[in-house]
C-alpha cells in the first residue's frame, strides 16, 4: 500500500526511485506492481524514455488515513534524531507518506519545501555521539502504550507508570508516576526496563509540558544556594542581565536600589567570582568578604600584567 499511495502522492515515479523510497530491490518493486493490477488496482507502466509507473488519472486510494501510532509520531518528526531513539522512525516514514497523499496537487511538494526551510537540531553542541540508552525505546513504547514497567533505577527496582519523555540538551529524561506522585528520571541511569501487562488510567489534567517548565525552573532555582550583594554602575546594571544566571535574573531585578546596589543569587562564591569578573570595572562586590578578597586579588594581578603599559 505505501507504493500507491506514492504514486497518489507524486504521480510517475521510476522502478529505481520507488525502490529507494521503499528501501527494496526494483525486482520486489516490479512484483509489487503485478500483484497490484491483478487485485484491482490501476497501475500502469509508461515505457521509453522518462517513464515509468503510474496510477490512472483521478484514482485515489482511500486507505490514506493515519491511524493512532502515525498520528502521534507525525507531530514528532521533525526530531529525526529523536524519533531514530526512540524507535518510531519507520512509523514517522509512513504517516508521512500517508499525509502527503491526502494533499491536493498543488500542495504535494508542501513537506519538501518546509524541510528546506525549518530544521530543529535538539541535541546540544558536542554531543558525543553515543548510542541512545539501552531502556530508551521500551519506556517509548510503555509511553505510548499507557503501560506500567518495573525498572531498575540505581540499583533498585520501582514499578513505574511512564507518562512521557523529554528530551533537554541531547539528555533523554522520563517523567513517571511513582505511588501517586510524578517525578523525574534520567533515562542512561535505567538498568533493565520490563514491561508489565497491565494499562494504566492517565491523569486528564497532566500536562507534560507545564509539569516539565515547572520542575525545571524549580530545580534551577534550587541551584542558587548563597547571594551576593554588588554595587553597579549604570553600564553594570544594563550588563546584568547578560550576567546573571536566568534563574536569578528576576529577583536581581526586583532588589535593584537607586545606588546600583543589587542582591545577586548564585550557586557558589566560585560561581559568583567568574560572574562578577565579567562585570570588570562596572561592578564592586560588598558582600561576602571572601568574594570581595577574591576580586580584588583578580583585580591586583590584572593591574600588574599591565603595568607599565600605559605610554606604550
Amino acid at each position: 500500500m505505501s507504493l500507491v499511495l506514492l504514486l497518489q502522492a507524486r504521480g510517475r515515479m521510476t522502478a529505481a526511485e520507488l525502490a529507494r523510497e521503499l528501501e527494496v530491490s526494483e525486482r520486489t518493486v516490479h512484483r509489487d506492481v503485478l500483484a497490484l493490477s491483478g487485485s484491482g488496482v490501476p497501475v500502469y507502466a509508461d515505457r521509453g524514455r522518462g517513464g515509468g509507473y503510474r496510477l490512472l488519472e483521478g484514482y485515489r486510494t482511500r486507505l490514506t488515513g493515519l491511524d493512532r501510532a502515525e498520528a502521534e509520531a507525525l507531530f514528532l518528526s521533525g526530531v529525526p534524531a529523536a524519533m531514530r531513539e526512540m524507535g518510531l522512525e519507520g512509523v514517522a516514514s509512513t504517516a508521512r507518506v500517508k499525509a502527503a497523499a491526502a494533499l491536493s496537487p498543488g500542495l504535494r511538494d508542501a513537506p519538501a519545501t518546509a524541510a528546506q526551510r525549518f530544521h530543529l537540531d535538539a541535541p546540544g553542541w558536542f554531543a558525543s555521539g553515543d548510542p541512545p540508552p539501552a531502556a530508551l525505546a521500551p519506556l517509548a513504547r510503555a509511553v505510548w502504550g499507557d503501560r506500567r514497567v518495573t525498572a531498575a533505577y540505581r540499583e533498585r527496582s520501582r514499578t513505574l507508570e511512564p507518562y512521557g519523555l523529554v528530551l533537554k540538551a541531547g539528555v533523554w529524561y522520563l517523567v513517571a508516576r511513582l505511588r501517586e506522585r510524578f517525578l523525574i528520571f534520567r533515562v542512561d541511569r535505567f538498568g533493565e526496563v520490563e514491561p508489565r501487562g497491565e494499562v494504566f488510567a492517565r491523569d486528564p489534567g497532566f500536562d507534560l509540558a507545564a509539569f516539565w517548565a515547572g520542575q525545571a525552573a524549580s530545580f534551577a532555582r534550587s541551584l542558587l544556594r548563597e547571594s551576593v550583594t554588588l554595587r553597579l554602575t549604570e553600564a553594570g546594571v544594563r550588563m546584568l542581565r547578560h550576567v546573571a544566571d536566568p534563574a536569578a535574573l528576576d529577583d536581581a531585578l526586583a532588589s535593584l536600589q537607586p545606588d546600583g546596589t543589587v542582591r545577586l543569587g548564585v550557586e557558589s562564591v566560585g560561581v559568583a567570582y567568574s560572574q562578577v569578573l565579567r562585570f570588570g570595572p562596572e561592578a564592586e562586590v560588598l558582600d561576602p568578604p571572601e568574594l570581595r578578597a577574591l576580586v580584588a586579588g583578580a583585580a591586583a594581578r590584572m593591574a600588574r600584567l599591565y603595568e607599565g603599559n600605559a605610554d606604550s
